[in-house]
């Protein structure tokens, strides 16, 4: 006989998801510092990926081993920020502050439309096109992915450590439960 397994909605598994990471993610070696910096990069890193064309994951490891952060952490960021569906709602916006930093038009060539079989074929007019294109959103998507990183670090930072409390003080009392009961069983 096979075990009937409850079916979830979209919704209950992206909740189930989201819970599932922030237990990985408080569980996870290296004390509150290194945890929230490791969740902060790879949340922040995360608004870049669309806009970089997913490039970004090559600097992905590189930057985490650097601030030596944790690397499970960051992916653990990277991972509720693409649940979060957040870079794609930004990106409008991103674009607009990627103007308001940057004014100028960019225009290389002779802006044409991009097509796979031309890049096949050596022509990489129009990816260049579309990457300077983008130039707007990259730098506006830089902008939120360090405003919402720096702000992730100090919230994941407070949460990790009311956990550990939490953690510690549920430890303290169960050695006190087996403490009382073992003394209850000699007298």
């Amino acid at each position: 006989m096979k075990a009937k397994h409850k079916k979830y909605n979209v919704f209950q598994r992206i909740g189930r998801a989201f819970k599932l990471n922030f237990i990985k993610l408080f569980r996870s070696s290296g004390g509150a510092r290194k945890v929230a910096l490791g969740f902060a990069i790879g949340f922040g890193l995360e608004m870049l990926v669309i806009s970089s064309a997913s490039l970004i994951y090559i600097l992905f490891i590189p930057i985490v081993r650097l601030a030596k952060g944790s690397l499970p952490a960051a992916i653990i960021g990277n991972v509720i920020g693409k649940l979060t569906f957040l870079p794609v709602i930004l990106l409008p916006f991103a674009r607009t502050v990627g103007k308001l930093i940057l004014p100028m038009k960019v225009k290389i060539g002779h802006g044409s439309s991009f097509s796979f079989t031309k890049l096949m074929h050596g022509d990489f007019s129009g990816l260049i096109s579309i990457l300077h294109g983008g130039i707007h959103v990259l730098i506006g998507m830089t902008i939120f992915g360090i405003v919402l990183g720096v702000a992730s670090y100090f919230i994941i930072y407070f949460l990790y450590e009311r956990e550990k409390t939490k953690r510690l003080i549920r430890m303290r009392d169960k050695q006190a439960r087996r403490k009382n009961k073992l003394n209850n069983n000699f007298i």
